[in-house]
Order: structure tokens, then C-alpha cells, then sequence
């Protein structure tokens, strides 16, 4: 099936089409593709108008047959987010479809084209400046700026890298404060910050443990070199688990804008001033700011009423520009809304479409969601990240339930731009939902997230699975505690097979390829590929009876595998038939509760190999102990495990093949083909 062929079932009666143009009228029948001759009747000009036309059409009558509106190419401007409700939906046999005319690429955007006005200089640069009324009335103040759709960053300090917090008032022994010791004040070092022109409007983006924390600037004092916030940081202002004060840099200062490229918006005036590219010409370049805020698309069903948005897909059409706002999240960005957002939606889909530009995720699929695909989009420069499935509270009541969402064949990448603990795909309290075949890249928090109960308490998440995904270039070394798949909690039924995992790189510690943290238990991790991670590649912080069989880990800095903490009389995972290739790094790693001796793990059948041609060694952490691999062997460890070349057939390339004669056959390892991972080309 083709992009222009509507997604409908066999035997369905012929459609109803409506069309819609930028060069249509909403006085029109909409049943035209383009105006007529005396220009009397054509397409609509809006969308919206096209949705109440299908609201007329069910009122008069029960609608029994498809509905598509064909879209034709151009620009829609949204001045608020496109809605449907329940009384837009249609049925399985009669679907109503949304979609762009065959060959062209309709724009659905929440921005506004602002123009400069003139040009002045500033610090010996040209600057173009456009007054804007709106404004300097308090009416609109946009955060972010796309200049022929790129984004621009406000201007900040220091130019490149970070500040350190000096101290932090009535903070003592940083060790002893708990995670969520947080403070409004702190004191910097001399020089590093002033103040500055409209000082409420500037950020101070803080970058500790796992998450950035956003939060404007109240006041400075001067004398004392004292920041006030104008509101308590979530956490404790340290940097992470160890005694030092964290990183941070301050975003929208005047007094910095010097770079092509930056821009800054003045309130006060009114005021937008642009330092252009080289490239850029006054006259020609299209500047945009979001003139909607977090939401382009919203999918409103009525839960409690059981009034649901059902069998409405949304078809090879992009949507742009949406601003954000500040939201403090401790994990994931997951307070952060989507610009296409879905409750109490059912049998509904987002295919093809392209989702960019915007101020947090780019889809969220909220309460009460069932049966909803996301396939074949590509979401990217998002300030937060790709896709939210459920939310973070456990489902009060049946209905409320997120379950059987299909996230397939996707391209999600460069995100977390301004919300930089954002992931690829989050999964909070969900369950049955098939995730696969997605290409992930470019977060700086972790790639594929699923479950959001910490440690052994009830989970909704499970029956999940996550399978032939790409994803790479996470972490970025920006924040700690990361993975390229994460997970949380109980969750039997939850498997994470065929996914490529590479180039992980955190700040301080834990840029993990698979990682199974709190409570994590019950899942199966088999057939996947994992390389070049800063940490282990794989990781599991504590839980009980996974199942980590025929991978391929290789080249993880600190280790190749590693479990944080032991529980008596419990087994955290079973590993065996998998390929664990080291380059002089341990091949097991015990963390801050670990010994060894407890032997929560059954390990065997396992073919090992270092590189290096260094001896073979597992070690604790805490205690600094290292084992050889006969003593490893005597605490009962992979008795029947071998060490050799596995003969890939191209290792320096990362080509993991094995060749006929590899001795991993030995231990009953299974042929890995991941020619398949990644998106699939429609219709395949």
C-alpha cells in the first residue's frame, strides 16, 4: 500500500472525499481537489472546517461509509490546536482518514513568519531587529526561534562547556543531604554571572544525576555572588553521588548575544534581535516562532462517559512549530506534553507524518488509549522527546489503561534540546505494546524507556515488547545514570530481543547499553547486539529472574557486565549463550552492594574473549576485589563456559557475523540476523 491509497478495509464502500487548500475557501462544498473555473466552489481552507464537515454529514445521518480528506501541499497555520473528539470519529468499516494529496507535503503549523524590520549594530556585529507589538503587550513571548528551518539558541554563558556551582548556603556535608535536599540559592563564582538585562528571563539550566533542571533566575546579589531562583530545585545541588558541586550554564542573557546564528527577545520593547548567518539574507530568510504552546493536535475522548475519538488516522502530513513552557521533571522529562496529544482515543493512528520543531514531545498517547499505531513517522528537533505511552500514576480504573499501542518503523532523533533528560520512546504504565523496528539517535538521556515503578511495588507495565530497534549516539556524555533501553519495575511478559545498541556515553557514570534498573524482573533479553558503551553493556541494577540469553556484548569501557546490587537468596538473572568480547575491561563488574560470594546469578555456557590478550577477570567494586576466571569458576560460574575467538567476520567494523567454523556454535549459540532492525520501507 502507498502513501496515496487510503488504509481502508476490503469490501468498504467507496469513500466520501473532501478536500482541503490553501487556495480553498471554508464557504466552499470542499468536494473540488482545486478551485473551479469561476472560482464558485473548490476545497476547503482549513482543516477544521473539513472535520465540521464530517460532524455535519454524521448529524444528518448515520455515516456508513469512509471518509478521506485529502490535504493538498502548502501551509496551515493553527491560531489554536486542531481538536477531535468523539464526535469525529468514525467506525472500524468506516474509517475517517486525514492525508496528504498523493505528491505533495501539507505543513500544519503552530509558528507565526516574523520579518526584521531593520538592521543596527551590536558589539560590532550586524543585528536584524523586528519589532513586534505583540510583545511589548504582553500578549505572546516565545522561547524558541527557526531560522529556514533550523533551530537558533538563545544566547548563553559560557559560550562552550560549563560553570560549577561554588557553594550552596546552609549545605554542610554534601554526602549526608538526601536526594531531594533541594535549594532556591546558591553561590557561583566570581564573574560568572551579573545582572544582567531582564534577569527574571534568564535560565540557569542545572545538570546533575540524570536530569537538567530548568528554572529562571529570580535575583543576583552582587556582593554576596548569590543566585535566587525562582523556584526549589527538585534535587539536591550536587553532582550526583560524590562530594563535588554540580555543572550548570545560564540561557537567554542580552549581555551574550555575540555569535551568528543567536538571537534573543525582548520583552520589555518588544524587541526580537537576530545575529544572521553568513548566508542569510534579510530579505529572503523565513524566521518562524511558535505562536502555539506545547500542543498542535489534541485527540480529546471522554473516559469517564466511555465518549471515545475512534478509527481517525492522521496520514503523511507534517507538523511544526510549537513553543514549551517550564516543567521540572525528575526523570525522563515525563511531566513534558506532546504536540500531538491522545486521550481516550481508540483504533486511531499517526502514519507517515513528520513531527518537528517542537517545544516537548513529539507524541503523547495518554489515558485511556487503546489499540493506537504510530508507524513510519519521522519526529525530530524536539525539545523533549520522540513518544510518551501511559502515564506515570497506575491506571485508577480499568478504563483508564494505556495498552496495545503499535510504535513501529519511526525515525526519532536529535532530541532533548531544551529538556535534555527526554527520551527516544518513553513507556510509563502501560502494557502489551509492540515497540520495533525504530530508529533512535542523538538524546542525552537514554534511547527506549519502559515501566515507571521503582522496585518490587505493583506495575502496569508488562507484556512489552521491544524488539529490532536501532539506537545509538545516546548520552552524548552529558547526564548519568542512562541506557539505550531502560527499564523499571515487575514486568513478566516484557521482552527486549533483536536490537542493535551502540555508542553510549554519560558524564559521570552509567552510560549503559541495556539496563535493567529498580525492581526490574521477569524479562527476557535475548538475541541483541550491544557495543561501544562508556559503562557495561549490560547492566542490571537489582531485580530477580531475568533471563539474558544469546547477546552479543562487547567493548563496554568499565566492564561488560554488571549487577549493582546482590539480594540474599535471590537470583537476579540467568546468563547464558551469549557472546562477551572485553578489550582489557573486566568481564563481570559487582557494584555498590555486591559481593559475589551471594551467587544471585546462574552463569554458564558462555563464550568469553579479551582482545587484548590480557587475563580474563571479574571485579567488585566496592570491595576492589578481582577474580581470575578459575576462581570465578570456584564460586560455581560458568563451569561450562568457553574462552575463545569467536571468529566474527569483521570485528575491527563491527560486523558480528560469525563464520562457519566459530566455536560459539559450541555452547549453542543462535545465528543473530539484524539485517532486519531499523525501520522497514513502507510496504515491506
Amino acid at each position: 500500500m502507498t502513501l496515496d491509497e487510503p488504509s481502508l478495509r476490503s469490501g468498504s464502500a467507496k469513500p466520501i472525499v473532501f478536500y482541503v487548500s490553501p487556495d480553498g475557501s471554508d464557504t466552499w462544498s470542499g468536494k473540488l481537489p482545486k478551485p473551479n473555473e469561476d472560482r464558485s466552489d473548490g476545497p476547503f481552507a482549513s482543516i477544521t472546517r473539513a472535520r465540521d464537515a464530517i460532524r455535519e454529514l454524521k448529524r444528518k445521518s448515520d455515516l456508513r461509509k469512509p471518509v478521506i480528506v485529502m490535504i493538498r501541499g502548502g501551509v496551515y497555520h493553527l491560531d489554536e490546536p486542531l481538536i477531535f473528539t468523539h464526535e469525529d470519529s468514525g467506525s472500524e468499516d468506516c474509517p475517517i482518514i486525514y492525508q496528504a494529496y498523493p505528491g505533495e507535503s501539507p505543513i500544519i503549523s503552530g509558528g507565526k513568519r516574523i520579518k526584521p524590520h531593520y538592521i543596527e549594530k551590536l558589539n560590532g556585529k550586524n543585528v536584524w531587529i523586528a519589532e513586534i507589538p505583540e510583545v511589548k503587550e504582553g500578549r505572546w513571548y516565545f522561547k524558541q526561534l527557526f531560522v529556514n528551518g533550523e533551530r537558533r539558541p538563545r544566547p548563553r554563558l559560557p559560550k562552550k562547556g560549563f560553570y560549577r556551582v561554588k557553594s550552596v548556603p546552609g549545605y554542610r556535608n554534601l554526602m549526608e543531604l538526601k536526594l531531594w535536599d533541594g535549594s532556591v540559592t546558591f553561590e557561583c563564582q566570581p564573574g560568572h554571572v551579573s545582572n544582567w538585562r531582564n534577569i527574571r528571563d534568564v535560565e540557569v539550566v542545572l545538570l546533575h544525576f540524570w536530569i537538567e533542571e530548568r528554572i529562571p533566575m529570580r535575583s543576583f546579589n552582587a556582593e554576596e555572588n548569590l543566585v535566587e531562583l525562582s523556584r526549589r530545585t527538585l534535587f539536591v545541588i550536587r553532582d550526583g553521588w560524590r562530594p563535588a558541586y554540580p555543572r550548570y550554564y545560564v540561557e537567554n542573557v542580552f549581555e551574550a548575544l555575540s555569535e551568528p546564528g543567536e538571537w534573543y527577545l525582548d520583552r520589555s520593547n518588544g524587541k526580537l534581535f537576530y545575529i544572521p548567518k553568513a548566508d542569510e539574507n534579510i530579505n529572503s530568510a523565513e524566521i518562524i516562532a511558535p505562536r502555539l504552546k506545547w500542543y498542535l493536535v489534541k485527540f480529546l475522548g471522554n473516559v469517564e462517559e466511555g465518549e471515545y475519538v475512534e478509527h481517525i488516522t492522521l496520514k503523511g502530513l507534517t507538523f511544526r512549530y510549537a513553543d514549551w513552557d517550564h516543567i521540572l521533571s525528575s526523570q525522563a522529562a515525563f511531566k513534558v506534553p506532546g504536540a500531538i496529544y491522545l486521550e481516550g482515543a481508540r483504533s486511531c493512528g499517526i502514519e507517515h507524518c513528520v513531527i518537528s520543531h517542537v517545544g516537548g514531545y513529539g507524541i503523547e498517547i495518554g489515558r485511556g488509549c487503546v489499540n493506537v499505531r504510530v508507524i513510519g513517522n519521522e519526529i525530530y528537533d524536539m525539545g523533549a522527546g520522540g513518544i510518551k505511552v501511559g502515564t506515570a500514576e497506575l491506571p485508577a480504573r480499568p478504563i483508564d489503561g494505556v495498552q496495545y499501542v503499535t510504535i513501529t518503523d519511526n525515525h526519532i532523533h536529535h532530541g532533548g534540546r531544551v529538556f535534555h533528560s527526554a527520551v527516544g520512546i518513553w513507556v510509563g504504565q502501560s502494557r502489551c505494546n509492540l515497540i520495533a523496528h525504530n530508529h533512535i539517535h542523538d538524546f542525552y538521556y537514554t534511547g527506549i524507556s519502559v515501566g515507571w515503578t521503582w522496585g518490587y511495588g505493583e506495575n502496569y507495565a508488562k507484556y512489552n515488547a521491544i524488539e529490532y530497534n536501532h539506537i545509538h549516539d545516546i548520552g552524548h556524555g552529558l547526564l548519568s545514570d542512562l541506557g539505550g533501553i531502560y527499564t523499571l519495575g515487575v514486568q513478566p511478559g516484557t521482552v527486549i530481543r533483536y536490537n542493535l545498541i551502540h555508542d553510549v556515553e554519560a558524564y559521570d557514570y552509567g552510560g549503559w547499553g541495556i539496563y535493567l534498573d529498580e525492581g526490574s524482573s521477569y524479562i527476557l533479553v535475548e538475541n541483541n547486539i550491544v557495543y561501544n558503551t562508556m559503562s557495561e553493556s549490560f547492566h542490571q541494577h537489582y531485580g530477580r529472574e531475568n533471563i539474558i540469553r544469546n547477546n552479543i556484548f562487547a567493548f563496554g569501557r568499565e566492564g561488560q557486565i554488571g549487577l549493582s546490587k546482590g539480594e540474599a537468596g535471590l537470583i537476579a538473572f540467568v546468563f547464558e549463550r551469549n557472546i562477551v568480547v572485553s578489550n582489557g575491561t573486566p568481564l563481570f563488574v559487582g557494584g555498590y552492594a555486591e559481593s559475589f560470594d551471594l551467587r544471585n546469578m546462574l552463569s554458564d555456557l558462555n563464550l568469553f574473549w579479551d582482545t587484548s590478550g590480557r587475563e580474563l577477570r571479574c571485579v567488585e567494586q566496592t570491595s576492589g576485589r578481582a577474580y581470575t576466571l578459575q576462581q570465578w569458576r570456584e564460586l560455581g560460574y560458568d563451569m561450562f563456559s568457553i574462552v575463545a575467538d569467536p571468529k566474527f567476520r569483521d570485528l575491527k567494523n563491527y560486523d558480528f557475523s560469525l563464520l562457519e567454523n566459530s566455536p560459539a556454535w559450541s555452547i549453542g549459540f543462535k545465528p543473530l540476523n539484524l539485517t532486519k532492525v531499523g525501520p522497514r520501507t513502507q510496504g515491506s
